[in-house]
């Protein structure tokens, strides 16, 4: 039995041969594992990014909802101040006592003011206040030594608040002190 031992040389170049053969494998596998890791990433994305969108979706959809019924609760408020406008109009018409009309367009108003106070609007302060440009648009100076300067004499347009928002601005005529004579 001559059975040939392989030299020492020989056997480092089988285990090279088998280290070279391993290593692209192993270079291969690890290539791959970071292909799939990168689609699942990629997959992962995707999905976080069309989620987004959907919420982004459904909360302009909601508050397109809410603005909605706001409006349609404030119709509803409203709409019992109109039918008593229609009344009145119709009843004006017939009027002979002009007295009776204005007392029952007084009621509108005072119903049209309460629902919108209910709503929470209410009327920026007028004739009497101080002007502040904040809530109030000048229209015109009048010369007074009746009042202090700023002071608003006259309201050509009332102005309306929502909370602390200003919805429109006050049209009115402010005081200026009379000019100094020398």
């Amino acid at each position: 039995m001559n059975e040939e031992v392989p030299s020492e040389s020989a056997a480092a170049v089988v285990v090279e041969d088998a280290v070279s053969v391993v290593e692209p494998a192993r270079a291969g596998d690890a290539l791959g594992d970071a292909q799939a890791e990168s689609a699942r990433l990629k997959d992962q994305l995707l999905r976080a990014a069309a989620e987004l969108d959907n919420v982004r979706k459904r909360g302009r959809r909601e508050a397109e909802d809410a603005r909605r019924a706001g409006r349609e609760e404030i119709i509803r408020d409203l709409l019992p101040v109109f039918d008593n406008l229609e009344r009145a109009i119709g009843s004006a018409a017939k009027a002979e006592d002009v007295k009776a009309l204005a007392d029952g367009l007084a009621m509108v108003q005072r119903q049209f003011s309460d629902t919108l106070g209910k709503v929470g609007i209410t009327r920026v302060p007028g004739v009497g206040s101080p002007f502040d440009p904040a809530m109030h648009e000048a229209i015109q100076q009048v010369v007074s030594a009746e009042h202090a300067p700023g002071t608003i004499v006259n309201e050509v347009q009332p102005g309306y608040m929502q909370g602390d928002r200003l919805v429109r601005p006050a049209m009115v005529v402010v005081t200026t002190a009379p000019p100094v004579s020398s």
